[in-house]
């Protein structure tokens, strides 16, 4: 009985060092030197008024200032149709507009889920409408964004849906596989840019999500919050994990993203509702330069930066500009 414990346990140990081995192979020589890792923002003009900002005002500041190139822009369904069959595309349109001005491209994304809490921001209409009716309306929605901006070249790729097998986070109907992969020939049908699917990286293995777009992004955060055991920092997870577990999938790294990388407070509740002192123990401007470089690490094609309203808010608010000048200084490099 010992003796086949002792095998047992050495199995076990081989089996662990072979893993071992196989990792460093797969970390070492799916790493290009020569190809950084470009970064850009999500930007959300609901986010921002809810900090009491001047939306527009941190737009400019954010293409001006710290000359963001690459963007991610949410379209809110409360924001374009509040009032059913009523459609208001003037912030968006006006956000892709001042992008194109400077040269920067866009990720629009389209569908029910949207970055932010609570993922799904529909209007309160809709409760009124059979899930069939809301179904149709998500796609009519889906036509419409596409169909308006399709001829702009600023927009350069369709995120469809925001994390759509995460559906245990946030406060939205479940969307199918079968659902989503209609989005996706749907959005095909009427233009040819690439389609960006987001899943996350911490909360799941990436599959399936990651074998329906032409692009795959994935978030990307180094300290979170759970009600049962408090903040939890992913201090062991090291760059390349990101790197390898696309690799592992088939998934080639130019077409891999960073679609969501931690540049804000972890909040447990609204971030108005935390002391600011609180919000420098999950966030501050040397995490910030730390979870540049970490994500430079995992050499991924690109990689979106999630927080910069709050970096500004933290500015003009607060008066602390450290957190716009560490941005400064990754965004001009």
């Amino acid at each position: 009985m010992k003796m086949k414990t002792k095998k047992i346990l050495a199995g076990i140990i081989i089996g662990i060092l072979i893993f071992v081995a196989l990792y460093v192979l797969l970390a070492f020589f799916s790493y290009n030197s020569e190809r950084p890792t470009q970064v850009g923002i999500t930007f959300s003009k609901k986010f921002a008024d809810y900090m009491g900002l001047d939306w527009q005002e941190a737009y400019l500041a954010m293409l001006d200032e710290l000359q963001v190139k690459y963007l991610r822009i949410p379209t809110y369904w409360d924001n374009i149709e509040p009032v059913k069959d009523q459609y208001n595309f003037a912030d968006i349109d006006w956000q892709i507009e001042q992008a194109g001005l400077r040269n920067a491209k866009v990720i629009l994304v389209i569908g029910r889920r949207q970055p932010r809490w609570p993922e799904c921001h529909d209007p309160g209409w809709v409760k009124e409408l059979t899930l069939e009716e809301q179904r149709a309306k998500v796609l009519q929605n889906i036509q419409l964004i596409i169909e308006r901006y399709k001829n702009n070249q600023t927009v350069e790729i369709w995120q469809v849906e925001n994390e759509p097998f995460l559906d245990f986070f946030g406060e939205c109907p479940k969307i199918t596989k079968k659902e989503l992969k209609e989005e996706i020939v749907f959005v095909r049908s009427l233009d040819d840019r690439p389609v960006l699917i987001t899943d996350s990286g911490e909360l799941s293995i990436w599959y399936p999500a990651i074998k329906y777009g032409d692009l795959f992004g994935s978030t990307l955060y180094r300290i979170t919050y759970n009600k049962y055991i408090g903040f939890w920092k992913y201090f062991f997870v090291p760059p390349s994990y990101y790197r390898v577990k696309a690799f592992i999938w088939g998934r080639p790294l130019e077409t891999t993203f960073i679609a969501e990388l931690q540049a804000e407070p972890w909040f447990p509740i609204g971030p108005l509702e935390i002391p600011v002192e609180q919000h420098y123990k999950t966030m501050n401007h040397e995490l910030l330069l730390k979870n540049a470089k970490y994500v430079q690490e995992t050499n991924l094609a690109r990689a979106y930066f999630w927080g910069v309203e709050w970096w500004y808010w933290m500015k003009v608010k607060h008066g602390d500009d450290s957190l716009w000048q560490a941005a400064q200084q990754i965004f001009q490099n």
